[in-house]
């Protein structure tokens, strides 16, 4: 593996950015203008059905955020010319053939131009509804490479994934491809073809019985959780997810391609400006709750391992990934899991105590004006304990109040919301995050290492484009960094 200068070679690229509106996406966007304003140009694709759509989108959703706020202080009134330059926006949709851009010239000009993709296009619902998280994560992935294949001088494509599509497995969990037909327990018989063929005909089947859309919803959401079971994946997500990456592996052919797979993503950790989050993000949602009070007990294995890494962490990974296949044929090790707990792990316990001395010092105003108090969280090791729990502490007693509140016209009814509203969080959470909250697997990252050990000793900019965790220090990070973060910028 050969690298140079990071900046050196973004110098005078050409850059696709599929889903522009994202995370992860506008932080790549704002480093690449701040560090390399020489980049000749970025193409920026976003859902959106003409320039004008898409126009309002690019300032309302990614250049008025305050992640750009260090990019305006350093360029000043020359802002508006440096994006009028180096930005062109691209109104379009990958879950069509060409990435569903209209515009034959601009299509052309870019199959023309274009010298690497990045696919940071998905949804990253947990319980997505199964027809649009296909179209999304899986058939997106498959569009966004032929795309590239269109493209005369393309460099390299660089397919940004998830660590999870290792599902609920435990032990160290290698950078290893997932085959076509591959499944974690064993079941045969995925066919991605014929799972496009099952979502159409249940919408054919709901559309006959003239089913409401809310009852759509629910039945997509409810078919892609139990054919994600179906073959070992516990959800939706991380099932299209794997299944998108097949597709990149079995279409690949000659083309450099890189997978880029992060853990759980976190606000940045130094830049533009520490704490940036955009969101609620798995974690966060613990937080959140808990912050507002509405998460007094939880589950899980108060010593297992959480796997985060910060979001411009991922970012440096996925451009200095780009800089090392640029010169690599195809058949290199090209998966790279970007996370932490190999390197500088994350104990479950430490993130409660973090968010208990976060909030105690810092508690979270009410609608009413008044600071929400927070104690140490009641955490059940199994699931039965968990339900015995929440049994006899909420559901009884929410039985007991709805009786008192219809005998007594409906005198209780706001006591009543508020006690459904807290179980129906918690038993959400639960469901959602249950095969995390005792997951049992470490992330190898022996590919990334080795990319990180490559930048230091040939001349990368690591000061730039830093990706190590083991610089992270937790306690500090999350008092002082993150949570501020989320509590600034998420919570609203």
């Amino acid at each position: 593996m050969e690298l140079g200068s990071v900046l050196e070679f973004l110098e005078n690229k050409t850059i696709l950015v599929t889903g522009a509106t994202g995370f992860l996406a506008k932080i790549f966007v704002e480093k690449i203008l701040r560090v390399q304003p020489n980049v000749k140009k970025l193409y920026l694709l976003l859902r959106a059905a003409d320039a004008k759509s898409a126009t309002v989108r690019f300032h309302n959703e990614i250049i008025g955020k305050d992640l750009f706020r260090v990019l305006k202080e350093k360029n000043g009134t020359h802002l508006n010319a440096l994006i009028s330059e180096k930005i062109t926006l691209v109104p379009g949709d990958i879950t069509r053939e060409d990435l569903g851009v209209k515009d034959s010239n601009l299509r052309e000009e870019m199959w023309n131009k274009l010298d690497v993709v990045i696919n940071l296009a998905a949804t990253t619902n947990f319980d997505e509804r199964y027809d649009v998280a296909l179209d999304l994560n899986t058939f997106g992935a498959k569009h966004v490479l032929n795309f590239s294949k269109k493209c005369a001088k393309l460099i390299v494509l660089v397919h940004v994934s998830t660590a999870f599509v290792w599902g609920e497995e435990s032990g160290m969990l290698y950078e290893s491809s997932f085959k076509m037909g591959d499944t974690l327990n064993g079941a045969s018989g995925l066919d991605i073809d014929v799972e496009r063929q099952v979502v159409e005909q249940e919408l054919n089947e709901l559309q006959a019985e003239g089913a409401s859309e809310e009852a759509i919803t629910l039945a997509m959401k409810d078919l892609g959780i139990k054919r994600a079971k179906i073959y070992g994946w516990p959800n939706t997500y991380v099932f299209t997810k794997v299944m998108g990456e097949m597709f990149i592996e079995h279409l690949k052919e000659n083309m450099s391609v890189a997978i880029v797979r992060p853990t759980i993503i976190t606000g940045t950790y130094k830049e533009p400006f520490p704490g940036w989050a955009e969101g609620i993000r798995t974690i966060d949602s613990l937080a959140v709750g808990y912050g507002k009070g509405r998460l007094t007990c939880f589950l899980g294995d108060v010593k297992g391992i959480v796997d985060v890494i910060p979001a411009d962490m991922v970012v440096n990974a996925i451009v200095v990934a780009v800089v090392a296949h640029a010169k690599q044929p195809s058949d290199v090790n090209n998966i790279y899991q970007v996370g932490s707990s190999l390197r500088n792990p994350l104990i479950y316990t430490n993130l409660q105590d973090y968010a208990y001395r976060y909030f105690t010092k810092k508690p979270w105003i009410n609608k009413d004006g008044k600071p929400v108090k927070v104690g140490k969280i009641t955490v059940f090791h199994d699931m039965a304990s968990f339900y015995r729990y929440m049994t006899v502490r909420y559901i009884l007693p929410l039985k007991g109040l709805e009786l008192a509140n219809a005998a007594f016209c409906k005198y209780f009814q706001s006591k009543y919301n508020d006690l459904n509203r807290k179980i129906n969080f918690v038993m959400r959470l639960v469901e959602l995050y249950r095969p995390y909250l005792f997951f049992g697997g470490i992330f190898d990252d022996k590919n990334t290492e080795k990319l990180r050990l490559v930048a230091r000793d040939n001349g990368v900019e690591t000061d730039i484009f830093y990706f190590d965790p083991k610089c992270i220090d937790w306690e500090d990070y999350f008092i002082n960094t993150h949570i501020p973060g989320i509590v600034k910028y998420a919570f609203k």
